[in-house]
């Protein structure tokens, strides 16, 4: 009779067995969020663009806890340095991918992110009915706008973020837009000193 090897956690993790990470379990299961408010909302995307967006408002707002006691980063001067620390640091720590940042506007308040790669679509195509509703109204991954607007407000920055292209829409790349509104205040919450 042979023994078996039996591993407690600690043991398998100490041993160098396949570890799925954080964002691995998200974007492999992010499609079946979608497809679940899809039937929720009776594919009515403008609702389901809404949901995720709330979702990742949420994502973000505790993400940026992680993120600061990962990287130990000091608060940027500019909007330009806030860019550069989302794409160079933050969508490289969550997703291992890396933006491009590009398109600034004279004023230097709204950018570009380009995505050469997104995680979140991938082995996905969108399905193309009679009139392509879908493709014309669901922005697939907006659960990363509101991880943006989420992570930026909880460090003072007010700011919008949308998709202007998609390539799960034919387009060439995907794109997302921030536009700064304003820095917030250095409040502190009500009853705390």
């Amino acid at each position: 009779m042979s023994k078996t090897t039996r591993y407690s956690g600690d043991e398998m993790w100490k041993n160098n067995v396949e570890k799925i990470q954080n964002s691995e379990l998200f974007t492999l299961t992010y499609g079946s969020v979608v497809s679940q408010l899809c039937r929720d909302f009776n594919n009515n995307y403008q609702e389901v663009n809404q949901q995720l967006d709330r979702m990742g408002y949420n994502i973000g707002m505790r993400l940026i806890e992680e993120f600061l006691a990962k990287t130990g980063a000091q608060r940027c001067q500019t909007f330009k340095e806030t860019a550069e620390m989302i794409s160079k640091v933050g969508f490289k720590i969550f997703l291992n991918i890396q933006p491009t940042v590009t398109n600034w506007t004279q004023d230097g308040k709204t950018f570009s992110l380009v995505l050469n790669e997104n995680p979140l679509a991938d082995f996905v195509e969108l399905p193309m009915g009679p009139d392509n509703r879908i493709c014309r109204d669901l922005w697939y991954s907006q659960v990363l706008c509101g991880v943006l607007r989420g992570a930026l407000q909880m460090v003072q920055l007010d700011v919008d973020v949308w998709f202007v292209k998609d390539v799960l829409r034919g387009d060439d790349q995907t794109e997302l837009r921030l536009r700064l509104n304003k820095f917030l205040k250095d409040e502190v919450p009500a009853g705390e000193d």
